[in-house]
């Protein structure tokens, strides 16, 4: 059996402020130790008037060890018996960081993360007390922004340091139904109060947060995006208009960009630009490159030659006649709109509005991935093209990520390679990336990890749970540990955007604030009855129309 280690005092009176004595350091390994803490004192201490101090053997809880003049700070990562008494519990441990202590009353200030000098085994245990984490989690000068409470406390505030969060993308990860629409509204809300002027695209696939940005925001969906075709790449232009695979697609591919860069050359900007490209931006119209297709089909000799020349036209025409596609192929999009759908997308100036909503709810399924694509591309292309202007750095937020950037495909599309080459370089440029998921380990691989912030909700996957681990700094594995016994509206947030990875009650939303993302009441609508008719007429109506 393993005996106690003796508490012996550092000091024969010890400041009024220090609680009991816990336990004692048992091992020290680098980043990662071992303390055994007392049953007893721990079961005296639970009942304390502290919350702080009656969570302090729990895993999640933090303790401290005293070195010198200074507090070390650990979290409790992991608890074990270890004797068959039952008197003794071995925890591991993560260090925090370490602050300084007040002579005369024993309190730690000025917390800083890291930890200069380890404790020695031997060396007593405390709880750390609500005094201590106000010390440890006080937000210092930094821009910052207050999103909720600190576990367990009701009243030490929880800060993400903007900057630094931003600086270097982030991540809101949780399963369906933890509140991870409404908490990451909560989070733009208090960036765009801190921020009027900024610049924020956020793309919406379910048309969720219209409702929740109606004051303060721009909002745009097919009705009044008005996305001209001609921003596309060459790229883009071949997801649209393709309809092929393997050879036969770049044979399609061939012809569509000597017909494209003809077109192009028509228009009078075109005509302007000594070295025109394929990609570059040039306002064009769609009737000019189905002439020219049909004019290059002419040349052809063998009737079988004609194939890829008539796929290309028959797509095109297709797409010109269907209203659906109206906010983006509309023949009132040729204009050399650029300049003003810039100002609108990105906020410049922004008007006390800096935030644009893009809702694709609305856009064909089999074209939301490169509307995606080209605003994210816009984005960072507009960010590189204005190096040497003043600097407009740009947060570009994208829900449901895994539907763009997926796992296990190499990117094969468009709007997966452009999101992963922002989170690889965006940094440089001033463009960080926001991603919204619900399912971590279907994102790209890399892509979760390229984010210097993470905030994890609840995940009820063990693969979730393992892909978010993967991703977080290892001091933060007790608090990663908590993530499935998370309750809504709670999360763990580690990285870049916090002084030491925070376990966060988030704040309440104004009804007015939130995301139209509640689930249904089956027991209460299920009781409605009456007015079946004309639903399902008006329902016909707009389905028939592909109208909203």
């Amino acid at each position: 059996m393993t005996e106690m280690p003796r508490f012996s005092p550092l000091e024969s009176v010890p400041p009024p402020s220090l609680t009991q004595a816990v336990g004692a350091v048992l091992s020290i390994a680098g980043s990662a130790s071992t303390i055994l803490l007392d049953r007893a004192s721990l079961a005296a201490g639970a009942n304390d008037v502290d919350p702080v101090v009656a969570s302090a053997g729990q895993v999640g809880g933090q303790v401290k060890m005293r070195v010198g003049a200074a507090w070390i700070v650990a979290n409790v990562r992991s608890l074990r018996l270890q004797d068959t008494s039952g008197t003794m519990i071995a925890a591991e441990i993560d260090f925090l960081g370490e602050g300084d202590e007040e002579r005369l009353t024993g309190k730690l200030y000025n917390f800083r993360r890291g930890v200069t000098r380890y404790p020695t085994p031997g060396a007593e245990v405390y709880p750390v007390t609500t005094a201590d984490l106000k010390q440890v989690y006080a937000a210092d000068d930094r821009a910052h922004i207050s999103v909720g409470t600190v576990y367990p406390t009701r009243d030490i505030r929880a800060a993400l340091y903007v900057d630094a969060m931003l600086g270097k993308h982030f991540a809101l990860v949780g399963s369906t139904g933890t509140g991870k629409s409404t908490s990451a509204a909560l989070i733009l809300h208090r960036i765009c109060e801190l921020a009027p002027q900024g610049h924020i695209i956020m793309i919406d696939p379910h048309g969720e947060y219209s409702a929740a940005f109606k004051g303060n925001g721009a909002l745009f969906d097919v009705n009044n995006l008005q996305l001209p075709y001609w921003l596309m790449n060459f790229e883009e232009h071949c997801e649209v208009f393709l309809t092929t695979s393997g050879s036969e697609r770049q044979i399609d591919a061939d012809i569509l960009a000597k017909c494209l860069l003809m077109a192009k050359h028509k228009s009078r900007l075109g005509q302007e630009i000594a070295k025109l490209t394929v990609d570059a931006p040039i306002p064009y119209m769609l009737s000019d490159l189905t002439n020219l297709i049909g004019l290059e089909m002419g040349k052809m000799d063998r009737a079988g030659d004609t194939a890829p020349y008539l796929r290309l036209r028959t797509k095109i025409d297709e797409i010109k006649a269907d209203p659906r596609y109206g906010f983006m192929f509309s023949g009132m999009l040729v204009a050399d709109t650029m300049a003003s759908f810039l100002a609108r997308i990105f906020r410049l100036p922004g008007d006390g509005k800096p935030i644009s909503i893009v809702d694709v709810s609305g856009v064909p399924s089999d074209i939301t991935a490169v509307v995606v694509a080209v605003l994210s591309r816009m984005t960072f292309d507009f960010a590189i093209w204005s190096r040497n202007e003043p600097k407009r750095p740009i947060l570009l937020v994208c829900e449901e990520a895994h539907r763009y950037i997926p796992a296990g495909n190499d990117n094969a599309s468009s709007v997966g390679r452009i999101l992963g080459r922002i989170a690889k370089e965006g940094r440089k440029y001033g463009v960080s990336l926001g991603l919204i998921t619900q399912r971590p380990s279907d994102l790209a691989e890399g892509v979760l990890s390229q984010c210097g912030t993470i905030i994890a909700m609840r995940l009820n996957n063990d693969r979730d749970q393992a892909f978010v681990r993967a991703a977080m700094p290892e001091g933060a594995r007790g608090f990663l540990d908590s993530i499935p016994a998370l309750r809504n509206r709670e999360c763990i947030i580690c990285g870049e955007g916090v002084t030491i990875p925070i376990r966060v009650c988030f704040d309440g939303l104004a009804e007015e604030k939130r995301p139209a993302s509640g689930d249904p009441l089956f027991s209460q609508l299920w009781r409605e009855t009456g007015g079946e008719d004309q639903i399902i007429a008006r329902t016909i109506a707009k389905w028939r129309a592909q109208g909203k």
